[in-house]
């Protein structure tokens, strides 16, 4: 009976270490999509600023203020 017992200690600690690797591993690529989400609206972001930017000084360039 105790052989039982531990076979079936051993199956639960082994589905309980699969389960904590996958829940890491899910976890591990969410703070991936995370990140690449931030850098996407990061790089978007700069592009914005610079058309911005670009504006601003075709517009100043138009009127006569960039002298």
């Amino acid at each position: 009976m105790a052989d039982n017992s531990q076979k079936m200690s051993y199956q639960a600690g082994e589905a309980k270490g699969q389960a904590q690797e996958k829940a890491n591993t899910m976890m591990d690529k969410a703070g991936n999509a995370a990140q690449s989400a931030k850098d996407s609206m990061n790089q978007a972001g700069e592009q914005v600023k610079a058309k911005a930017q670009g504006a601003a000084d075709a517009v100043k360039n138009a009127t006569g203020m960039n002298k």
